[in-house]
């Protein structure tokens, strides 16, 4: 969610549609190996293997994801807000996990994330600007001149296609919450070792719902309104 809530603008974005195929799929399987499998793995490592406490363990699986983003700000040497936020809350959820001895501030501290981030996509549908639109745009024009053009001309003249890019990030602000809530719920109702998998499942049945509900309400209409329109401009 970092990534595409700190978007870059539509040119700096068509320029990275020329890279290979495969270099866009790692830039992206990277940071979810990084996030999401590597620190499962620790933890289940650490406390299943070598017997470390559950606090312990999911402590030290915390580091790995903080430390890529600090890599990531060493490398570009850019602190923005999303990466200053998600370092905190990494930060955070291992200390309160160690002050209060409860394994489970290590799994809310996601909830706590993901909610601020769904929060932020919600109330930027209700703004000019929301936060969702430069992915979607991206993904709708392809870098293609014509169907960039038609964008803007869609976005300062159609209220119809100003209404779907608002629904667009409405959508995948309310699914993202949604999962937010639920896996909070389980942090404290269920067993740590099973939030451990079933907070990266949640998250992954969120994000399908979130590409079939946004694509069929936000970017699906999008997509059609500027095929249309630069077809019908040849």
């Amino acid at each position: 969610m970092t990534q595409i809530l700190t978007s870059p603008a539509p040119p700096a974005a068509s320029r990275d549609t020329a890279r290979p195929p495969t270099g866009n799929l790692r830039r992206m399987l990277v940071p979810l190996a990084l996030d999401v499998a590597a620190p499962m793995a620790c933890y289940y490592v650490l406390h299943g293997a070598f017997g470390l406490s559950e606090v312990t363990a999911l402590a030290v699986s915390g580091v790995i994801p903080a430390v890529r983003v600090v890599t990531g700000i060493v490398r570009e040497r850019t602190l923005n807000g999303m990466a200053a936020l998600t370092l905190v809350v990494n930060v955070a959820g291992i200390a309160l996990s160690f002050l209060t001895g409860d394994a489970r501030m290590m799994i809310a501290k996601d909830s706590g994330l993901s909610g601020v981030l769904s929060l932020a996509i919600m109330l930027s549908a209700f703004t000019g600007r929301p936060v969702m639109t430069a992915g979607m745009r991206v993904f709708v024009t392809k870098g293609n001149a014509a169907k960039e053009a038609t964008w803007e001309r869609l976005a300062e003249g159609s209220a119809r296609f100003r209404r779907a890019e608002r629904r667009f990030s409405a959508i995948w602000g309310g699914v993202l919450f949604a999962e937010c809530v639920v896996r909070l719920a389980g942090a404290f109702t269920l067993p740590v070792s099973t939030m451990v998998w079933l907070s990266n499942v949640l998250l992954v049945a969120a994000i399908a719902l979130g590409l079939v509900l946004a694509g069929a309400f936000g970017s699906g209409p999008i997509m059609m309104m500027v095929n249309a329109e630069a077809k019908g401009e040849r």
